[in-house]
């Protein structure tokens, strides 16, 4: 629990801010799309070494990178949508990748790589959990600048020399990066819950990206903290325990939220019509 509480903080305060610029980008469902998509990388890795985590790793981020630039190949070479793409090869991939854990994983095994276990959160998982996040921190550093600039005005992006595709390959790789360190703790199918629900919660509480990204942080250490209490204490799988505790947060947000919540559409109203 100690692990898995120090991993999550980890990745709480990384995964949030690339969920941000996903969201910005009009990109929310990628995330989902490129967590489904690593699971064949991770059912191969698990068919050759069990339930070895650098072998799983390193074939989720393998089968995770394929999938982001096979995308965008097919759709340069066919002149397609690059969403059309990617939801055919996530749905070809999550296929495959179940088929294979089936060939040799029990349901025990199975429910493992789906959806995480804290108890397989060892010394090895903790370090590739804090390396994601510390390279996701510096390529945000770095890349701020131009990943907004390239979710607001892309034409002035553009303008003034920024390679929008250099920048987009790199978050679509941290995203991949991101998702396999956290699959351990919380599962191929529910990691993407830890980058997404808190940046589509935090839009109700701020307008501005910088306050934006802050907000989404602490909704994850939130989630991420409660959800490890649900899960210790009620029995149930990790991460759907911390997507749940972050969607009943974005849930919050909807109704409460300044920006764009419930609340703040319905009570002027009633307000003037009183």
């Amino acid at each position: 629990m100690r692990r898995a509480l120090v991993g999550c903080v980890a990745l709480s305060l990384s995964a949030p801010p690339l969920g941000v610029f996903l969201m910005l980008r009009r990109m929310s469902l990628t995330g989902d799309v490129l967590a489904h998509g690593i699971l064949p990388g991770v059912a191969l890795g698990f068919l050759l070494a069990g339930l070895s985590v650098p072998a799983m790793a390193l074939g989720g981020l393998v089968a995770g990178l394929g999938i982001a630039i096979g995308a965008g190949a097919i759709s340069r070479a066919t002149g397609g949508r690059e969403d059309a793409a990617l939801a055919a090869l996530y749905l070809a991939a999550l296929a495959v990748g179940v088929v294979m854990i089936s060939w040799r994983g029990s349901s025990v095994e199975l429910t493992h790589i789906l959806f995480g276990s804290v108890l397989g959160v060892d010394d090895l998982a903790l370090l590739m959990m804090g390396g994601a996040a510390s390279a996701t921190l510096l390529f945000l550093a770095v890349a701020w600048r131009p990943l907004v600039l390239e979710c607001f005005d892309p034409s002035f992006a553009r303008a003034v020399g920024v390679r929008g595709s250099a920048w987009h390959l790199g978050l679509m790789a941290l995203v991949v990066v991101s998702l396999v360190a956290a699959f351990q703790a919380v599962g191929t199918l529910m990691a993407v819950g830890l980058m997404m629900l808190p940046a589509i919660a935090a839009r109700h509480w701020a307008r501005g990206v910088g306050t934006m990204v802050l907000v989404s942080v602490g909704v994850a250490l939130a989630a991420t903290l409660s959800g490890l209490l649900l899960s210790f204490h009620a029995d149930v799988p990790s991460g759907p325990a911390i997507v749940l505790a972050a969607a009943a947060l974005w849930a919050l947000s909807l109704v409460f939220g300044p920006v764009e919540g419930l609340a703040a559409r319905w009570w002027p109203r009633r307000h003037l019509e009183g």
